[in-house]
């Protein structure tokens, strides 16, 4: 596998102050790539996502931390994942589905789906009691002006 040309880790509490700030760190490390209007807008949303699950899910009653790795790699592949060590999700399939929540009637159940519908590739490993994985993995288009710069 190659080696990423850059890469970035950030530890934030499950605040929901904090899901804000991961959309926009993770958007303004995705610049560089100088990807589309609606590359960063897709990913943006993917890792909002994932991020209130956290906030929500994982950590219903309680501050934790998240994790959030980022790769970019020369050829535009974005690789982010986003960890917590929260309750976990007993049946990952089941979780996956549209519409299924364990989050009451104030929850769409279709927080994997968006993940799903943004990327390119979606990635959930999670063990009750020890917490989930979600990495997500989205091509950039690297456009013409960039690779001239490299």
């Amino acid at each position: 596998m190659k080696k990423p040309i850059n890469e970035m880790k950030l530890i934030i509490p499950s605040r929901s102050a904090n899901e804000r700030f991961a959309r926009s760190a993770v958007s303004s490390f995705l610049s560089q790539l100088d990807p589309a209007v609606d590359e960063l807008a897709d990913l943006r949303t993917a890792v909002s996502e994932a991020v209130t699950n956290c906030i929500v899910h994982a950590y219903r009653d309680t501050i934790g931390n998240i994790t959030i790795q980022m790769r970019l790699f020369a050829d535009g592949r974005t690789v982010i994942k986003i960890r917590d060590r929260g309750c976990g999700i007993d049946n990952v399939e089941q979780a996956m589905e549209p519409l299924f929540t364990t989050g009451g009637d104030d929850r769409s159940g279709l927080g994997f789906s968006v993940m799903e519908s943004f990327t390119d590739r979606l990635r959930v490993s999670s063990k009750p009691g020890k917490g989930t994985v979600v990495t997500m993995e989205k091509y950039i288009v690297v456009r013409e002006r960039q690779a001239k710069h490299e």
